[in-house]
């Protein structure tokens, strides 16, 4: 059976077959002409042969060295060391003792509550309490566990100077100053105790 098309149709495929046979033919000769970037290979250009020295021949009246003379030294000059500068290090602060300060002679009645009265005054009954404080942190420190010592080293070890300090303070007469260490004591040891 043939088949017959419609003459637009047949204009269609030949129409589409010419330009795929000039589509193949472009292809084709692109292909042809190769790479434009391709450097040409330049002909092997052979090199002369190589050009004869003649040899230059030495005459026979050149002037003649008797002796090389020796160099003559420079004078040395005394090289000064350098100047080794030493920075002085600042001196270590010293701890100052806190400035004492006297209570004027004034009569009792003329202190007010919260006042400064000098550290000296310290009554039996205030020495007492300052030794009852120190007596009981110490065994308070003394029932403290080993494991817990060694966690809080730092603060018992701030606790035992307290301590002394407190204790300093009692021996010299100020009561005062010896409560007011040991409660600091008491206070960092009930720290300890709860951790």
């Amino acid at each position: 059976m043939i088949e017959q098309h419609h003459p637009g149709q047949r204009l269609a495929v030949m129409l589409a077959r010419a330009v795929r046979t000039s589509a193949l033919s472009l292809v084709f000769l692109a292909s042809l002409t190769g790479c434009r970037h391709k450097t040409p290979v330049l002909p092997y250009v052979s090199m002369a042969s190589p050009l004869e020295v003649e040899d230059i021949p030495v005459p026979d009246d050149l002037p003649m060295i008797a002796e090389v003379p020796e160099p003559i030294p420079a004078p040395i000059l005394p090289v000064e060391p350098p100047k080794v500068v030493v920075k002085k290090k600042p001196a270590p602060a010293k701890e100052t003792p806190p400035p004492v300060q006297v209570a004027s002679a004034a009569d009792p009645a003329a202190l007010a509550i919260g006042a400064l009265s000098s550290g000296g005054d310290s009554t039996p009954q205030s020495q007492q309490q300052a030794k009852d404080l120190i007596a009981s942190i110490k065994k308070n420190l003394a029932a403290l566990s080993g494991k817990i010592a060694n966690q809080q080293k730092a603060q018992v070890r701030q606790v035992n100077y307290f301590l002394k300090q407190a204790q300093q303070a009692l021996d010299s007469g100020d009561a005062e100053g010896a409560k007011n260490l040991a409660t600091k004591a008491k206070l960092l040891l009930d720290d300890v105790e709860k951790k």
